[in-house]
């Protein structure tokens, strides 16, 4: 995620040109359309920096805006998860573009109001946001997965339902344990995440 800093000046050029030409923005990552209504989107703090993770209260605040941007430009927001340095969505969407221009809405609300909290006004709170199209069921229901087992990933919890900032809970709910359970088994995480959440 943090390749940029690696580069020499020579390899950063090329890049920057490549970008440049491929249509896509210079420096964040590019939200293809793929013809699919399904994506996957994931977003973390600037330098992974556990900012949202600030308190419980900033972290249940941060679900509920982040869930109300969703609202607004998403048909379905199937999962989500929120941590204390970033977050996953799964979502059925009809416009990425209108998508991404709330949560840039949603970014810019809670940087102003968590650096004013923090007394760290200019601070850099979010990177931009990175979206994946769901390419087929299987690659769904490991997105759903992956999602859901992110605090355990982390560390924070050891069950997916001791972490209140998800859907993790619900979903269970719906599906029942033994459902859940058979979907954990049959689309397995495996290294889904690998050097992208780290």
């Amino acid at each position: 995620m943090y390749d940029w800093r690696k580069m020499t000046p020579k390899e950063r050029a090329e890049t920057l040109a490549w970008r440049k030409r491929a249509g896509v923005p210079w420096h964040s990552p590019p939200h293809f359309d793929m013809g699919t209504s399904l994506h996957h989107v994931y977003a973390a703090c600037y330098e992974h920096a556990p900012i949202v993770g600030q308190s419980a209260e900033r972290l249940a605040q941060c679900e509920t805006q982040l869930l109300e941007a969703c609202s607004l430009a998403a048909a379905e927001t199937a999962v989500w998860c929120v941590l204390p340095n970033h977050y996953h969505l799964l979502l059925r969407v009809e416009n990425l573009k209108r998508l991404f221009e709330e949560l840039k809405l949603f970014h810019g609300r809670t940087s102003f109001c968590w650096n004013g909290e923090d007394d760290a006004r200019g601070r850099k709170v979010w990177t931009a946001a990175a979206n994946r199209a769901i390419r087929s069921e299987r690659h769904y229901w490991a997105t759903v997965n992956y999602i859901h087992h992110n605090p355990v990933k982390h560390g924070l919890v050891e069950n997916w339902t001791d972490w209140p900032y998800s859907s993790a809970a619900a979903f269970i709910a719906e599906m029942g344990r033994d459902e859940a359970l058979r979907i954990w088994k049959a689309f397995p995480v495996l290294d889904y995440g690998k050097d992208w959440d780290v």
